[in-house]
């Protein structure tokens, strides 16, 4: 098993799907990653050595990319932000109901009944 930036990576899959794995990756990423660094879209992590390893983790940090637990903390923090400043979609995000436009006459009842209690 191969662990990159505490996420496992899948071993049977080609390194472009597999690098979608980590939390912040999409397809794009991937597989610019992946031409960046010379590495062929189907090869396995299994047949990567560890220096090509390292040579992801390096070309990942230097792209100042947010990923993982630094991606989740930005997310917070601008959804937090809403609340702040009672934005409407703040609000709708406080009482538990859809933020974009979504109708609620048949839908989001299982929302709307968590929070009358």
């Amino acid at each position: 098993m191969i662990y990159i930036f505490e996420t496992e990576i899948l071993n049977n899959k080609p390194l472009t799907i597999s690098l979608q794995k980590i939390y912040g990756l999409g397809k794009k990423n991937s597989s610019l990653i992946c031409r960046q660094l010379g590495f062929a879209q189907n090869i396995t992590p299994l047949q990567l050595s560890n220096e090509q390893i390292a040579k992801i983790i390096k070309f990942v940090e230097k792209s100042n990319l947010a990923i993982t637990n630094d991606l989740r903390k930005i997310q917070s923090i601008s959804l937090r932000n809403l609340v702040d400043i009672k934005s409407y979609r703040g609000l709708r995000r406080i009482s538990g109901l859809p933020v974009r436009g979504q109708r609620t006459h048949t839908n989001s009842k299982t929302a709307k009944r968590q929070k009358r209690f």
